[in-house]
């Protein structure tokens, strides 16, 4: 019974991440779309931050699944923690220069 409850409770968790990488991917496609109609600085770093936001989302889903294979061996999950956390810094720092400019 609590094999079951947890094998669910992985199902949603999926799904929850497969529609946030959606959303994220969806947020980089607009931003894209809106750069392409008009070819402004702001736009450019917007479509930028959103797409190392997106690839932020996708890195972490994939530390998240090979994340329990590396429990014993901490200074390598150390590294795919950070390699997950610097695409989102990136990402954020574009957002800023594209509201901030």
């Amino acid at each position: 019974m609590a094999d079951l409850t947890i094998w669910a409770a992985q199902g949603v968790l999926m799904l929850l991440r497969l529609t946030l990488f959606g959303l994220s991917l969806g947020l980089t496609v607009i931003s894209f779309q809106a750069y392409r109609s008009q070819r402004t600085e702001r736009l450019q770093y917007a479509f930028i931050g959103f797409a190392f936001i997106s690839m932020g989302v996708a890195v972490s889903n994939v530390v998240t699944q090979i994340g329990w294979m590396t429990e014993t061996v901490e200074l390598v999950r150390i590294f795919f923690q950070a390699s997950e956390t610097i695409p989102f810094i990136v990402g954020f720092a574009m957002l800023y220069l594209s509201l901030y400019r």
